[in-house]
């Protein structure tokens, strides 16, 4: 069985020692960033030659594609996309439509997974890590929006990830440089920022970051804090999908790595993301990171049993037009 693990490549082209690496410790899936992406040819070439050295068709290959700010995939093969803040003012045809453009991009290539919808709040007072990131500070606005994104992207053969569960909105530093706290009351979090979560738990992937929700875990971040994980995720949520870790390499966390990893699996995170290190240590947090089996090889094989192939009839250039008009008219 693969590892609990996404990792990552060093550049355009897997090197012959991170061959060896994934052939010895065959993680579930790779995450792809700028540094991997040249041109569609090299894209293709690079996804199908993971998926050829771990044998597994159905191997994931994610990468954060949300449009706007976050977007790996750029001009001028791909289209950037947009902010979901600016996307919103389109409504959920717009929000169709974003998540079908994107789709259209990723799927040829071979990707298949994308780290996006945020569901976060847009909440006034907080830090930028999120801001436009965010639909709307409305949680009913979001979880429409979402749904229509993921709709789209779903409609284009790629699978949507909704993060940061069980809610990012609130933070006042950036969990890449530092480990935030939230204090706000558990009240306030389920009438806000867990609903856009709750109403979307169907999707098959889900993300959970490093921030420390004190009213639920006073001392770990929600990636490795079991009452987080089971208590309000898998729980209150009812988020039956496949549970990743935002990566341990950010600055939120400390310690090895190997330790940050096995700190997530014990929470009850299904598949640990590690990115941005030297392959001595992709190779600790890997021989850290357990065979998928139990709940945790269910819900990615029902995960993959899910996939579908992009619907035939799709106008991208149809599509942009009608986009731009929703976004600046509305």
């Amino acid at each position: 069985m693969p590892r609990a693990l996404i990792t990552d490549i060093a550049g355009s082209r897997i090197s012959a020692s991170e061959r060896s690496f994934l052939r010895a410790f065959d993680p579930l899936g790779i995450i792809l960033f700028r540094r991997n992406i040249v041109d569609p040819a090299q894209v293709s070439e690079l996804v199908a030659s993971f998926r050829d050295i771990v044998g597994r068709d159905e191997a994931p290959v994610m990468i954060d594609q949300e449009g706007g700010r976050v977007a790996r995939l750029g001009e001028p093969h791909w289209w950037p996309g947009l902010p979901p803040a600016t996307i919103a003012r389109g409504g959920g045809r717009a929000a169709w439509l974003a998540g079908r453009l994107l789709a259209h991009d990723m799927a040829p290539l071979g990707i298949d997974v994308t780290c996006a919808p945020s569901l976060d709040l847009r909440l006034a007072g907080m830090d930028d890590v999120i801001g436009d990131r965010a639909f709307s500070h409305d949680p009913d606005r979001v979880s429409e929006l979402g749904a229509a994104f993921i709709d789209g992207l779903g409609a284009g053969g790629v699978q949507a990830t909704i993060k940061h569960m069980p809610g990012h909105g609130r933070v006042t530093v950036d969990p890449h440089d530092s480990l935030p706290r939230v204090d706000t009351a558990l009240a306030v979090l389920r009438e806000q920022d867990f609903i856009p979560f709750r109403r979307l738990s169907a999707c098959p992937f889900g993300m959970v970051p490093h921030v420390v929700y004190t009213v639920v875990d006073n001392r770990n971040p929600a990636s490795a804090s079991p009452a987080v994980v089971r208590r309000i995720i898998r729980g209150e949520l009812g988020f039956a999908g496949v549970l990743l870790s935002d990566a341990i390499d950010m600055g939120a966390l400390s310690g090895p790595h190997d330790a940050r990893a096995r700190s997530c699996i014990a929470a009850g995170v299904d598949v640990v993301m590690h990115c941005n290190q030297t392959l001595e240590v992709r190779e600790r947090v890997a021989a850290a990171t357990p065979e998928l089996a139990g709940s945790a090889l269910e819900r990615v094989t029902n995960a993959a049993a899910t996939r579908r192939p992009p619907q035939s009839g799709f106008d991208p250039c149809g599509a942009r037009a009608e986009l731009t008009r929703l976004v600046t008219t509305s």
